[in-house]
C-alpha cells in the first residue's frame, strides 16, 4: 500500500555509540573512484572563465547534515569534511538554544577541524501533527506567536554563539514516498510514482489547504522571522516541498506551493533579504522537473545569481516531476560534475552536502552510501580546483 513512508535519511540520523570506520573509509575510496569515472563520461571545460581568461575559484566545500557524534566527527576529519549541519535539537530555548548550549555545540564540532555553518530550527520535513512547531502552520493563535517568538530567540542565539546560518521546512505533508524499488547492486531506492500513490485519508488533519491560505501562512512566519534574522545576521534557509505535486490538486487537500519553481521564486521574493534563502535540495528541486538532465541547471543559476542558495543537498534521481528515484550520484539523469560547476559559476560558497542515500544490503545506518558520497563530492572539488 503506498502511503507517507520515513524520510530515508532518518535512519541515518539514529547514529550507534560508535562508527565502523574502515566501512566509511571503504566507501569513501569507491566514491572518489565512481567521481573519476564521472568526470572522464566528460564535462565539458568550457564553462567558468571570467574576464581575462582565469577560472572562476572554488569558494564551495563539502559537507555534512544529520549527526555531530564524535565518530562522525573524526571520520568527517580524515575525509577531509570540514563544514557541516549539525543534527537536531529540542524546541527548548533555554536549553539546547542558549547562547551557551549553542557555543558549546560550536566549539565541540570546532575541535575537530571543523566548522559548524548551520543548525536545524525544529520546523523539521516532517508530517504536520509530527512537526516540532506544528503550531506555527496550522495557525493556531496565541499558540503560533509563542512558537514563531522561539523561533526568533533560536535565531538571535545562533547569531550571538557564531553559528552563521539556520534551516527549517514549511511543510504540512511530510515527505511524500510510495513502495521502494530496486536499484544498482540490488540496492533499495527511495521511489515515488503519483499514479501509484494513495491519498488516504483524503485530507491532512490541517483540513483543506488553498494556496492562498497557504502563502498567507508563509508571509505570516517570514514577515515576522526575516527582519531578525537580518538584525541577527543569521542566514535562514528554507527546504522545498519534496516531493512537487500536481499544481491544481495537490495533495491530500495541500496546494504544496513550495513544491514548484515558480513557487520557489515567489518565496524568496516575499520578504526581501540577503538572509532569506534556500536549503537548496537538488534532488527536490530536480523532481518539480519534467526533463531534470537539461533543465536544473538554469535553475541553478536563477537562484545562485541571486544569492538564494545557502546550502546545496547534492542527490542526484532517476525520473522527474510524479515519477522518480532517488540514486547513487553518479548513477541518476543529472549531469553532477555539470551541476557542480554550474555552482561554482554562480559563485556559490556554501556547503556540498551528501543526501537520502539508498540502502544497501549489511550497511545499516547508511554509513558505506555516505561515505561512496563525500568520496564522490571531494574528487568532484579536487577537480574544479585543479581547472581553477
Amino acid at each position: 500500500m503506498s502511503q507517507l513512508k520515513p524520510h530515508p535519511v532518518l535512519a541515518a540520523a539514529n547514529l550507534p555509540p560508535s562508527i565502523r570506520r574502515r566501512d566509511f573509509l571503504s566507501g569513501a575510496v569507491a566514491g572518489a573512484a565512481a567521481a573519476g569515472l564521472a568526470t572522464a563520461a566528460g564535462c565539458s571545460t568550457a564553462g567558468g572563465v571570467v574576464s581575462g581568461g582565469a577560472r572562476r575559484p572554488v569558494l564551495m566545500h563539502a559537507g555534512h547534515q544529520h549527526d555531530h557524534t564524535e565518530p562522525t566527527l573524526r571520520a568527517l576529519a580524515a575525509f577531509g569534511v570540514s563544514h557541516i549541519c549539525s543534527g537536531r535539537l529540542s524546541r527548548e530555548v533555554d536549553k539546547d538554544w542558549s547562547v551557551d548550549a549553542l557555543t558549546r555545540l560550536r566549539k565541540f564540532v570546532e575541535s575537530f577541524g571543523i566548522k559548524l555553518d548551520c543548525v536545524p530550527l525544529p520546523m523539521s520535513s516532517s508530517y504536520i501533527t509530527r512537526a516540532e512547531m506544528p503550531e506555527i502552520l496550522l495557525a493556531k493563535d496565541p499558540e503560533r506567536d509563542r512558537a514563531i517568538e522561539d523561533i526568533c530567540r533560536m535565531i538571535r542565539h545562533a547569531g550571538r554563539a557564531g553559528i552563521p546560518m539556520v534551516k527549517y521546512n514549511l511543510t504540512f505533508i511530510g515527505v511524500v514516498r510510495t513502495e521502494r524499488t530496486t536499484g544498482r547492486g540490488g540496492a533499495s531506492l527511495s521511489t515515488f510514482d503519483y499514479t501509484q500513490s494513495k491519498q488516504e485519508p483524503p485530507l491532512t488533519e490541517a483540513g483543506r489547504i488553498t494556496e492562498e491560505i497557504y502563502w498567507d501562512r508563509i508571509a505570516y512566519f517570514l514577515q515576522r522571522v526575516v527582519p531578525v534574522a537580518d538584525e541577527a545576521k543569521v542566514r535562514i534557509a528554507c527546504h522545498p516541498q519534496d516531493p512537487g505535486m500536481p499544481k491544481d490538486t495537490g495533495w491530500r487537500g495541500v496546494n504544496t506551493v513550495l513544491g514548484s519553481v515558480d513557487g520557489l521564486k515567489r518565496f524568496v521574493d516575499t520578504v526581501p533579504s540577503p538572509f532569506h534563502g534556500l536549503n537548496f535540495c537538488q534532488g527536490t528541486v530536480s523532481e518539480m522537473l519534467a526533463k531534470p538532465a537539461d533543465d536544473i541547471f538554469d535553475v541553478i543559476r536563477y537562484f545562485g545569481s541571486r544569492g538564494k542558495i545557502f546550502n546545496v543537498h547534492f542527490r542526484n534521481i532517476r525520473g522527474g516531476f510524479l515519477k522518480f528515484q532517488e540514486t547513487m550520484p553518479d548513477d541518476g539523469d543529472v549531469d553532477m560534475p555539470r551541476a557542480l560547476r554550474t555552482y561554482r559559476d554562480v559563485g556559490y560558497d556554501g556547503m556540498i552536502m551528501p543526501d537520502h542515500v539508498p540502502q544497501i544490503a549489511g550497511d545499516p545506518g547508511g554509513y558505506k552510501a555516505f561515505a561512496f558520497c563525500h568520496g564522490y563530492i571531494q574528487a568532484l572539488l579536487q577537480m574544479l580546483r585543479t581547472e581553477a
